[in-house]
């Protein structure tokens, strides 16, 4: 192996273990966008249970209730529209709580004090807020209550339940007490990738003072109230955008694109890996970066009808956990392809130097060729490098929707995706160049790295097969 292979393969090396290792807080949860957010604050009095439910709806479940409650088209819902769309959600609430007493079954009545608002989201979009109380009456000499909350129990968010002080009562509980988002306001940013998920609550309730035994909530750090988090998510946001606005907004769309790019588990180090394994040259590093643009640019169209036209069928979130098992079983094929030819050219290898130890006429100048990097391994990791669209691109696309600019919508998604790809390319040839810095090493330091030239390929497309594993490793818990 030349010493610029030696560099680069080391590069390519570090560049892995730095996605792999880094830190993974740069997206906070990759489903915020989708997220349906429930509490439901229990208050158990003397001969009374009170429920005070709050929903917090995240923009795109919004977006999707907004067009088919939106009956003249502008986007928007008032009057009737509202009334009707509040009522749907009161029964949706309402059949999604469940409320007995030693194993018997009570009913709440109907919802009071329901209020229904739209705050202001990522891109110009809306969330939806509701507010409601719902009680129901509690014999007088009940011990043990249980609630349950199977409101949009398949949908992806925080869920939560806490209990509240009482009158002429004393409660044990099972779940908190507090409630570190201040009614779903402001939400823990160390709990945003691991939210809490609760269904069901229990109670044992005896005459009292107001008392409430709970355990404590889970300590979320600091609370965050900023939704946008992603420059790119905001580019529709603002007012109109024409003539060399729309140049800057597309520059601007490019370079988040290659911002994001450098985020923990976007492909670049499996790029690199991938490059120094298999021989790559510059015009391989830009297939790939074409491949990865199309390949984000059109799913996250594809994504965008399932949201518009399909939701009822198969949720646009339930996808995201899916595409990434495909794409970690990709990279792992790919990972091991690259080993196995790394095998075949060593085994080859060997022959070669038996063959020469036998032969004294043998020409001495040359070893074996390595075998060409494939078409089919370019495409399949630039493919699995875009297959999993950003969630901020989608919101773009959603938010150009509503706003009636799909064009410019899609114009920026695209150009989103090349800034992406430009960043992948980037590394791919920063990698493959990068091996000329070698020729500035003294001898001792090129022997040394001699010693290792044999096993830096296979280390190469052993770290493609771990970054493969570690993608589909992330994506199966989310399956639930």
């Amino acid at each position: 192996m030349s010493r610029r292979r030696i560099l680069a393969s080391l590069l390519g090396a570090c560049l892995l273990a730095s996605a792999l290792l880094g830190p993974a807080g740069a997206s906070a949860h990759p489903l915020g966008n989708f997220t349906i957010n429930h509490l439901s604050q229990v208050r158990i009095s003397k001969g009374r249970v009170e429920v005070h439910y709050i929903l917090d709806q995240a923009e795109i479940p919004t977006f999707q209730e907004i067009q088919s409650f939106d009956r003249d088209g502008d986007g928007r819902i008032d009057g009737g529209e509202r009334g009707s769309l509040l009522t749907q959600k009161l029964g949706e609430i309402g059949s999604g709580l469940k409320l007995s007493e030693g194993g018997r079954r009570l009913a709440f009545g109907a919802p009071s004090d329901a209020s229904l608002s739209f705050p202001a989201g990522q891109a110009g979009l809306r969330l939806t807020r509701v507010e409601a109380d719902f009680s129901a009456a509690l014999p007088a000499t009940a011990g043990r209550v249980g609630f349950d909350d199977e409101t949009y129990a398949a949908r992806v968010g925080w869920k939560a339940i806490q209990v509240l002080p009482g009158e002429g009562t004393d409660v044990r509980s099972s779940v908190p007490s507090s409630d570190p988002t201040d009614g779903l306001r402001a939400y823990p940013v160390d709990l945003l990738q691991s939210p809490p998920d609760l269904h069901t609550a229990s109670f044992a309730v005896s005459p009292g003072e107001g008392r409430v035994s709970a355990p404590d909530a889970p300590d979320g750090g600091a609370a965050t109230t900023d939704r946008a988090q992603d420059g790119f998510a905001g580019a529709l946001a603002g007012g109109n955008t024409h003539g060399w606005l729309v140049l800057l907004l597309l520059a601007a769309a490019a370079g988040w694109g290659a911002l994001h790019a450098l985020s923990p588990g976007h492909g670049k180090s499996m790029v690199a890996a991938y490059l120094v394994g298999s021989r790559g040259t510059p015009r391989h590093a830009a297939i790939l970066g074409v491949t990865v643009t199309i390949t984000h640019t059109f799913a996250v169209f594809a994504l965008g009808l399932i949201t518009l036209f399909a939701s009822q069928y198969v949720l646009p979130e339930d996808l995201y956990p899916w595409l990434g098992i495909a794409s970690g079983v990709s990279v792992i094929v790919v990972g091991f392809a690259v080993m196995r030819s790394r095998f075949l050219r060593w085994r080859s290898l060997r022959r070669h130097d038996h063959g020469h130890s036998h032969s004294h006429s043998h020409d001495h100048s040359h070893a074996p060729p390595e075998g060409p990097i494939t078409m089919r391994g370019l495409l399949a990791l630039g493919v699995s490098g875009g297959a999993v669209p950003c969630p901020s691109a989608l919101v773009v696309l959603i938010a150009a929707i509503s706003q009636h600019r799909v064009g410019l919508g899609m114009v920026l998604i695209l150009a989103f995706s090349v800034g992406l790809a430009a960043t992948l390319t980037g590394v791919g040839l920063a990698v493959l160049y990068g091996g000329r810095v070698i020729e500035r090493l003294r001898p001792e330091r090129r022997l040394l790295g001699a010693r290792f030239a044999g096993a830096l390929p296979a280390i190469s497309a052993s770290l493609i097969v771990l970054a493969g594993t570690l993608i589909t490793l992330r994506a199966i818990p989310q399956l639930g």
